[in-house]
């Protein structure tokens, strides 16, 4: 559920981009790296806003999944210092 609240804004901006993106037809001139061309203003905006938000969800799943391994690597050595701490003081007892 938290994740469909956490989109709804997200299709919304995205919607309004549209909108806003058709009304826009005017032609730029785009100069990279190898050679230049002519393309709509929206086009190079909707491409631009698409490859900044795949490289963020990109860059935060790498980030996340480091943490997750991370967390996962801390809680089998905490499971294996309390199966030792738990062993050392039984044989305290005897």
């Amino acid at each position: 559920m938290k994740r469909i609240l956490a989109l709804i804004p997200l299709v919304l901006v995205f919607i309004l981009t549209l909108a806003v993106g058709s009304q826009n037809g005017q032609l730029v001139q785009f100069n990279y790296l190898i050679a230049q061309g002519e393309f709509s203003l929206s086009m190079l905006l909707g491409f631009f806003f698409g490859g900044g938000f795949l490289l963020g969800w990109l860059v935060f799943g790498l980030l996340f999944l480091r943490l997750k391994m991370q967390n996962r690597t801390l809680n089998r050595t905490m499971r294996r210092q309390s199966r030792e701490l738990e062993l050392a003081r039984s044989a305290a007892k005897e």
